[in-house]
């Protein structure tokens, strides 16, 4: 990939591992600066020192709303609105019937997942609205338009996001647009290998499919607005 976008603005949430962190490595080779949050101190000081000040990183639990707020705050402080928003970061709960998920996983899997796309829409979203300009990509799941046995919390969290998604696209002005991404398939990431990880070994690395992902969300064009898309599989 060539670096093609000097002075694009990425942010993206979940960039420790997985899918985020190699996000990160794809629009780091197109050029454009990213901005992006994590919970592991660890992973975040390993990507500061890999990337140097390069790029920014910090450690946000984004189901605190006044963390977000602080680090959006941050961002916009120094610099301006993203160009592209990437609402990435989520956990799964533990494989259980509904009946058997603690009140506490319930609520930790809905925190993550719902509470904190919302707040950082709530703390980064006026700023693109104020530019009436940007794309906003809620990262959802085959889970969250069809059901999955021992996976309901994942499944409503994904299942909101998908909601969220089309509510949110009515509200945004001409030149903007916000997609609910389901990644395509199944990718060998640490989620894979704690909800099925019979999957983990015939499916592609979160590397090999970001080659191909990160073209397909630059691709979207604001047409698209309000649409649950699939990224097309790769193998």
């Amino acid at each position: 990939m060539k670096r093609t976008n000097i002075g694009k603005i990425v942010i993206i949430t979940g960039v420790t591992q997985g899918l985020g962190r190699a996000m990160v490595d794809r629009f780091h080779e197109l050029g454009w600066s990213i901005f992006g949050c994590g919970r592991s101190k660890d992973k975040i000081e390993e990507l500061k020192k890999y990337y140097g000040n390069t790029h920014d990183f910090q450690i946000i639990d984004v189901s605190d709303s006044q963390q977000v707020s602080n680090w959006a705050n941050d961002i916009l402080n120094r610099h301006r609105a993203p160009d592209l928003l990437i609402n990435n970061a989520s956990i799964v709960n533990k494989n259980a019937p509904l009946w058997k998920v603690t009140v506490q996983e319930f609520e930790n899997v809905m925190n993550i997942n719902v509470n904190g796309v919302v707040n950082v829409i709530r703390a980064l979203v006026p700023a693109m609205v104020a530019r009436k300009e940007g794309m906003i990509i809620n990262m959802s799941s085959s889970w969250g338009r069809e059901g999955e046995a021992e996976l309901a919390p994942y499944c409503a969290s994904k299942f909101a996001i998908e909601g969220i998604t089309k509510s949110m696209a009515l509200e945004l002005p001409n030149g903007m647009a916000v997609v609910a991404l389901d990644p395509g398939g199944s990718i060998s990431t640490p989620m894979l290998y704690s909800c099925a990880p019979q999957y983990v070994n015939e499916s592609p690395t979160p590397e090999m499919w970001s080659h191909h992902a990160i073209q397909y969300i630059l691709n979207i064009t604001i047409d698209k607005n309000g649409a649950s898309l699939t990224c097309p599989e790769c193998m």
